[in-house]
């Protein structure tokens, strides 16, 4: 018998995730107020699991985390929140949290995390039929805008990551954020308080670039009247941000991996070391893996900045955070411009939502940037918007939607497959389903084309950058 004390103002709720689980292996206990907790769970040391409302009465649910992780370290914390709240996503897991779980839940998710966090093997039994369980909170939106399952799992990332000194490699296409993320990751780790500093890899030549990123003493080149001091020294007890990595020369990659391994390095035209303590974020929309077969990338150097890996997926993955961001970029422009809050329109919105969005947010944030600028009604148009085709009168939209007959045929391949991924991985069947059809469609396109990424990209809709990341992270040849 697991001992689950259950710590949510919203006493229905608590009632009907109790309702979930078998009585006969679980006992829940209630609280409904952050101030009792860390008392309860210190004087009760049956306490198996705890399950904990971000947004309690008098004493926030993150605060009650902390205190309980001073005390009873061992015992798990799982956060649940009514907010889809990136910000509280990442403070959870840096400050110890064993999941964050948003509301509504996935009921099978809530589950097996409990089931997991106790000790138990995952089940596939719920005892009601409903997909998800609600409260009537209204959705928030952070810094890091975005309520999709993919971005509630980076924010988690974030939060578990910034509490190390971990090196972490960025992996994502141009415009999806990965600058972004890298500040988060600086600005909830310990380093916080000291300076984080950029540098682009593939806007400077390589000479330019040694001396960006480690300094030059006077002399040391035509041009060099002065000392200069480099991103290195200049970030020393902060965090650096390689952007573009893959661009990077293997000269200049030599000098980083021995910079990184002896945490020291010379000033170009120099011969003094330089001790530094610097935490090294890198992002790159190339497929280093690939860069490492053609030999343009050092594996040891890869494995020195991938210790700890985040791949950020490009919006046309994740559209239900376009509305998100539209709105969130109308709010921070339209003052700028002079304008009260504009809205968009339902029709314009239809197509921002069905738009494939090569250059990701960013291309996003400037469509919005300029309609906003051109504009001369209170409502966004689709017309306003660059993307908009003036020839045709219409955005270029996905229309790539699965006829019935192509439905059909995939049920006859999945149904007998079925109950044997029940059996074997419950919990995972989507993600496997969802990998295998991937990595099959991908395959067989290559095939038609004779391995011709250009064509293979161009037939299925999605960039080179995205190709290459699934040609090597399924390993198609």
């Amino acid at each position: 018998m697991k001992n689950i004390l259950l710590v949510d103002d919203d006493k229905d709720l608590s009632k009907s995730v109790a309702n979930l689980f078998d009585s006969d292996k679980f006992n829940f206990q209630f609280l409904d107020d952050g101030t009792e907790v860390s008392n309860y769970v210190d004087s009760h040391d049956e306490i198996d699991l705890v399950m904990l409302d971000v947004n309690l009465p008098t004493l926030s649910g993150l605060e009650v985390l902390r205190q309980i992780k001073q005390t009873r370290d061992n015992v798990p914390v799982i956060v649940i929140s009514g907010f889809v709240s990136t910000e509280n996503a990442i403070e959870a897991m840096r400050e110890g949290a064993y999941e964050y779980l948003t509301k509504p839940f996935e009921i099978q998710k809530l589950i097996d995390t409990v089931n997991k966090a106790c000790g138990y093997s995952v089940s596939t039994q719920t005892k009601v039929t409903a997909d998800t369980i609600t409260d009537t909170t209204e959705h928030q939106i952070d810094e890091i805008v975005g309520q999709s399952p993919e971005i509630i799992e980076i924010s988690k990332m974030i939060g578990q990551v910034a509490k190390t000194d971990a090196a972490v490699l960025i992996f994502g296409e141009s415009g999806t954020g990965k600058e972004l993320v890298a500040r988060a990751i600086h600005r909830n780790s310990k380093r916080r308080a000291n300076a984080f500093l950029s540098v682009n890899c593939a806007a400077l030549p390589e000479t330019l670039l040694e001396s960006e990123l480690f300094g030059h003493e006077k002399g040391a080149f035509t041009g060099a009247y002065f000392k200069r001091i480099g991103k290195f020294e200049q970030a020393d007890k902060g965090t650096l941000f390689l952007d573009e990595i893959g661009d990077m020369s293997l000269l200049t990659q030599s000098k980083l991996l021995r910079a990184l391994q002896e945490k020291r390095f010379e000033r170009v035209g120099g011969n003094e070391s330089q001790t530094v303590d610097v935490r090294i974020i890198a992002a790159t929309n190339k497929s280093l893996v690939q860069c490492m077969k053609e030999g343009s990338f050092r594996v040891d150097l890869f494995y020195r900045l991938k210790v700890f890996s985040i791949y950020i997926p490009p919006l046309r993955e994740r559209r239900t955070d376009i509305p998100l961001l539209v709105d969130h970029f109308t709010r921070k422009f339209a003052p700028q411009m002079g304008h009260n809050a504009k809205r968009v329109s339902k029709k314009a919105m239809q197509v921002l939502s069905k738009y494939n969005w090569p250059g990701n947010v960013r291309e996003l944030e400037n469509n919005i940037h300029t309609a906003l600028v051109v504009s001369k009604n209170d409502e966004l148009q689709p017309e306003d918007f660059p993307i908009f085709n003036e020839d045709s009168g219409k955005l270029e939209v996905d229309l790539g939607v699965l006829k019935d007959d192509y439905t059909e045929a995939f049920r006859k391949i999945i149904d007998p497959a079925m109950p044997r991924l029940i059996a074997n991985s419950p919990g995972q069947i989507y993600q496997l389903l969802q990998t295998a059809f991937e990595q099959a469609v991908i395959s067989a396109c290559l095939k038609q084309f004779d391995g011709n990424q250009v064509k293979t990209s161009e037939t299925l809709g999605i960039s080179r950058n995205t190709l290459r990341d699934r040609i090597s992270r399924y390993g198609i040849y």
